[in-house]
């Protein structure tokens, strides 16, 4: 239930810049008087602005500003759910709009939208159709039940007992429809795409597989081809070699006729040495008669006697010397030989380092062109990793054809829960079954305010107003008064249903004029004392022009006046 406990107002209407401040729970009953003009019927469009951001009255939210302050809109209203203390605030230049819950501002990154359906559907559980029928009975600008479309009535009905949610329902069956008729859409293009799939993908591998072949068979012959050329490559190479190490067993003696130049070219420089140095001797004991040393006369026997040893040992020098010029030509002319053969050998060395670039250059080839054949046995791998991924695809196309078969199933499914969610389904059921209640109440409301008709809601709210002769009549067929009596038969009504249901069951009644033009003073009695059977948990509100000889009959009374062309509550 929803306990309206208090409202706040400011530069509403003709109400001025200072709060005008109500209790709502306060009293039972309570006559709200006050001149046309006054003000006194400000309390609905305050009301209903701060719950729902528009007024009681047909006006546009910039005529609900005071026109002569131009701003600073303002309604505040308190009120409790269960234990949950609530309060609204909501205003126009500037635009506000903030809920409380226990003194702490609720979350507000939604929308305005979405933050007044928070407000509607899971805190106030009505909107305003079902507010203005349930708490409000009005004159001004106001559709009573029965001057509603049917479709209107229903509605109303349905939120009074809480089967709205199948309206709820049917809406998200509709989204849930649009959504299936998607999936049986798409699954169908994912299986006529995974068929094509399919089929171009074992065309492809037939296709891939042969093409493989093909070059693989190429590859191979180019491999063959280059390793019959490294083969012979190496031929040479090992002939080569072997001519190589024939030459080098040839010339295994450098080192010794190379010591043997250096001997031999040693000695040879010491002999001829001494050859010259005889040959000075010989030279000096032919020329000169006396000793270089002493200065004697040298003897001509003894001369003669020293050149002869010196010129025999000259000889001996010059055969030696000419033995080992021999030697050494000998010897220059072996090494000459030995450079001739290494030279060869550099040659053949040069010539193998030539091969074997070429038997890299081949074996690269080789590795390439083998690696190509492994892409391709990759390849012909991946062919194979396809047909597992085309046996995969075949599975799929199992899968999506078996969701096919379960996505028609489910339209079945639909097909019945939609047949239930039509108004003629479950809803109808529901209200069948409430129909004799509610006219049950409405005729017993209807004589305790003294109006003995037969007044019948049919499962479609199309009524049939029968008079004690039996004569069938419309609500059109009535008077203000006759219409009044009805209005409040079926107003009590739906707040009996609503107490009944715990939907829109509130604390809050608001009764604007219903005395001034509509009810004669016999209506006007019947109404008070309907009025006071009303439980206690029920505030009620009568707006009246009129009221004054009504002024002792209610536990409360509230005088709106104006002041300085502002209306205000009188002290």
């Amino acid at each position: 239930m929803i306990n309206f406990e208090k409202i706040r107002w400011k530069n509403l209407l003709s109400s001025g810049n200072n709060f005008t401040e109500i209790e709502l729970n306060t009293h039972q009953t309570t006559l709200i008087l006050g001149e046309n003009g006054a003000g006194k019927s400000t309390l609905l469009d305050a009301l209903c602005f701060g719950l729902y951001g528009r007024g009681f009255r047909n006006l546009k939210k910039d005529l609900l500003i005071n026109s002569v302050n131009e701003k600073a809109l303002l309604v505040e209203v308190e009120f409790s759910v269960g234990k949950k203390e609530y309060k609204v605030i909501r205003g126009a230049k500037p635009n506000l709009f903030e809920i409380y819950l226990d003194g702490d501002l609720l979350n507000q990154n939604a929308t305005v939208k979405d933050y007044q359906e928070q407000l509607e559907k899971h805190i106030l559980k009505m909107n305003y159709r079902s507010f203005t029928q349930v708490a409000i009975l009005g004159s001004a600008n106001f559709t009573p039940f029965m001057q509603l479309k049917a479709v209107e009535r229903r509605k109303l009905v349905e939120d009074l007992l809480d089967i709205s949610i199948f309206s709820t329902m049917q809406d998200i069956l509709r989204q849930r429809l649009s959504t299936h008729a998607e999936q049986v859409r798409d699954t169908k293009h994912e299986i006529n795409i995974m068929e094509e799939r399919i089929q171009g993908l074992s065309n492809q591998l037939i296709a891939l597989q042969e093409n493989r072949e093909q070059k693989i068979v190429k590859f191979e012959g180019s491999i063959d081809e280059t390793q019959t050329n490294i083969d012979d490559i190496l031929s040479k190479v090992e002939e080569k070699r072997k001519d190589i190490e024939r030459r080098q067993s040839t010339i295994t003696d450098q080192g010794t006729v190379e010591e043997r130049i250096k001997e031999a070219t040693d000695l040879y420089k010491q002999l001829e040495n001494r050859r010259k140095t005889i040959l000075e001797e010989i030279e000096f004991y032919e020329n000169h008669d006396n000793c270089p040393t002493c200065k004697q006369g040298i003897d001509e026997e003894h001369k003669k006697t020293h050149v002869a040893e010196k010129s025999e040992k000259k000889n001996e020098l010059v055969l030696g010397l000419k033995q080992l010029h021999t030697t050494i030509g000998r010897s220059e002319e072996r090494i000459a030989r030995i450079h001739e053969v290494s030279t060869a050998i550099e040659s053949h060395q040069n010539q193998i380092a030539v091969l074997q670039s070429e038997v890299a250059s081949n074996m690269k080839f080789i590795q390439r062109i083998q690696k190509e054949i492994n892409d391709l046995e990759k390849e012909g791998v991946t062919n194979s990793d396809a047909k597992d991924k085309q046996m995969d695809n075949e599975e799929k196309l199992d899968i999506l054809l078996s969701k096919s078969e379960s996505l028609t199933e489910q339209g079945h499914y639909f097909d019945i829960v939609t047949t239930l969610l039509r108004d003629q389904g479950v809803k109808q059921k529901i209200i069948k079954q409430y129909v004799p209640v509610m006219n049950n109440m409405i005729n017993k409301y209807l004589a305790q305010l003294e109006f003995y008709v037969g007044f019948e809601l049919n499962e479609s709210f199309e009524e049939t107003i029968k008079s004690r002769f039996r004569d069938v009549f419309k609500y059109d067929n009535f008077s203000q008064g006759e219409k009044m009596r009805i209005d409040l038969s079926l107003l009590f009504t739906w707040r009996a249903i609503a107490r009944m249901k715990n939907s829109v069951n509130t604390n809050l009644l608001i009764l604007d004029e219903v005395f001034d033009s509509s009810l004669d003073v016999a209506g006007t009695d019947d109404f008070l004392k309907l009025l006071n059977t009303l439980t206690e948990r029920t505030n009620a509100f009568i707006i009246s022009h009129k009221g004054e000889a009504l002024y002792d009959k209610f536990n409360n009374v509230l005088r709106f006046e104006k002041h300085k062309n502002f209306s205000r509550l009188s002290e």
